[in-house]
């Protein structure tokens, strides 16, 4: 039986459901293995008092410590995240905190290898804890964890050192195995992202139109609502577009420029801030959509490209990260610019002459959760066996 221990800062809770949903995905997939036993610990970083205690960090300062979380035994300690600091102490301060929890999940759980899910600050302190607890340590990039705190003057040495340390590595696609290589990192195995096919792919396109209520060509943008994501530009590529609707899905900082841009246009009308929607209703919405378009400056290999082709409907995207790894025929939609006009040119393209669903369906076929599941098993169980047959000899 191989005992696990996961780490990640990056996992959904009672206040952030959506949050690290592909990371709980895995994480229950592996969990379910039958030569598996595995814990998870899930640290929420809050600021020192008396920031804490502002409106906006209450509902995480009131998550339980330790819960079953969907049949997980999930631990959420808390550890400080000090603002103005551009992250240099958050893996530090991680570390202080994660130390005397881990030795005491290993005194009834003597766990044999730690399963980082998310580069920073967790890389950096699953590595001290694994020298310190003698356990081996991977971990795996996702995308802003190396395109951005891999690369920030403040954390940068943080996360390639780790990346040097670290007895195995995991990347989201082949791109962010090279950026990491570029970092001077080893390079890392590959490990792809998976699909709920009970969810995704179930729904035609007119079923989910008709479900939703939606009339005429939709375009979907989906994700976190800050710069990288690019919603404006898909924004102003759709407002060009006369009889198409937009909807951005996702929530955060920036809302309020996004809602005065959509205010400023002309399109006020059909282009809508949906915020953030449950990921099991994001099937149907993936499904009405027409295009899924995406203008990232970066990424790793982004799950809403995979589940956007699962749902049959194409993708629009920039040069970023795996791009070229997913859209792999003129099926799966169109690598563009990051620019409005060429968004717009793209998806004008897709909605005169739409490819089959079945075709788009066919390019994400080699992304599932049961291949998930037995790569991440296997590539933790060959580095337990590596650490005994070192030990023994």
């Amino acid at each position: 039986m191989l005992r696990v221990l996961t780490l990640s800062t990056l996992f959904p809770d009672a206040s952030r459901p959506n949050f690290g949903v592909f990371v709980e995905k895995q994480t229950l997939g592996l969990a379910a293995h039958p030569d598996v036993d595995l814990r998870v610990v899930a640290p929420v970083g809050l600021p020192p008092f008396p920031l804490s205690r502002l409106a906006r960090y209450a509902s995480r300062a009131a998550l339980p410590r330790q819960e079953r979380w969907k049949g997980l035994e999930v631990h959420r300690p808390r550890f400080p995240n000090l603002p103005g600091t551009a992250g240099r102490w958050h893996a530090l301060l991680l570390a202080r905190t994660l130390t005397p929890l881990l030795t005491r999940i290993r005194r009834d759980f003597p766990f044999e290898v730690i399963d980082a899910e998310f580069f920073f600050p967790d890389g950096p302190a699953a590595v001290a804890l694994g020298r310190r607890l003698g356990v081996p340590v991977s971990i795996k990039a996702r995308g802003a964890d190396i395109h951005h705190w891999g690369t920030a003057p403040a954390t940068a040495a943080q996360v390639q050192a780790a990346g040097r340390c670290a007895d195995g590595l995991l990347a989201v696609s082949q791109a962010m195995a090279a950026d990491m290589v570029a970092l001077g990192m080893p390079r890392p195995t590959v490990h792809s992202t998976g699909i709920d096919r009970s969810r995704f792919g179930t729904l035609t396109r007119a079923a989910a139109k008709a479900r939703l209520g939606v009339t005429g060509p939709l375009v979907v943008s989906l994700g976190a609502l800050i710069p990288r994501k690019g919603h404006a530009i898909v924004a102003d590529a759709v407002a060009s577009l006369l009889g198409v609707t937009l909807w951005i899905v996702g929530e955060g900082p920036e809302r309020p420029r996004l809602e005065a841009q959509v205010a400023g246009s002309d399109a006020g009308d059909r282009i809508r801030l949906l915020g953030a929607v449950p990921h099991e209703k994001m099937a149907t919405v993936l499904a009405a959509a027409d295009v899924m378009a995406l203008a990232s400056s970066s990424e790793g290999l982004a799950n809403a490209w995979v589940e956007a082709l699962a749902s049959g409907t194409p993708i629009v995207i920039p040069d970023a990260g795996g791009a070229r790894e997913v859209v792999t025929s003129p099926a799966a939609g169109r690598i563009v610019a990051r620019t409005p006009a060429a968004f717009a040119e793209a998806i004008v393209a897709l909605l005169a002459n739409p490819p089959a669903a079945d075709a788009v369906q066919a390019t994400a076929t080699r992304f599932s959760w049961e291949s998930n599941r037995d790569a991440l098993y296997a590539h933790l169980q060959a580095l337990v066996a590596e650490t005994h047959a070192q030990s023994s000899g």
